[in-house]
């Protein structure tokens, strides 16, 4: 058993965070010791590590709650986590595609900014994105 602080350390995760996870229903609540303190085992540290390799696969806390709640259904199978995961390559790869453009106009932008001291009320970048044509 841990208190909130070792648990944090073990974890790398902050106290905040994991009030966080518990104030949303991502981790369950705690048992308490007569004094108060809540204490945790080494289910919950296997629970956060499953939130942070699930978060570093890009998976939102909406969702790792959903693939927490399969994995701890004994009728979900591994097609249900497939398909999850196919679902969220499909999603990555529209980011890309969109992170893509950005860059892309990004490019084009940095091409129309000078690099002299010209007051920012001159600059076509910020022009640009407040939606106003400049002359030149």
């Amino acid at each position: 058993m841990m208190t909130v602080g070792q648990f944090a350390k073990v974890t790398g995760v902050g106290v905040e965070t994991i009030r966080y996870y518990e104030k949303n229903g991502i981790l369950p609540t705690p048992d308490r010791l007569p004094s108060g303190y809540r204490v945790y085992d080494e289910e919950s540290v296997r629970q956060v590590h499953f939130i942070q390799k699930a978060q570093a696969l890009g998976f939102r806390l909406s969702e790792i709650v959903e693939l927490m709640a399969l994995a701890n259904d004994p009728k979900a199978d591994c097609t249900t986590v497939n398909a999850r995961m196919k679902e969220k390559i499909i999603e990555i790869d529209d980011q890309l595609e969109r992170l893509t453009v950005a860059r892309e106009n990004l490019g084009r932008l940095i091409t129309y900014c000078p690099t002299d001291d010209q007051p920012l009320s001159a600059c076509p970048v910020i022009h640009h994105l407040y939606g106003e044509e400049t002359e030149g």
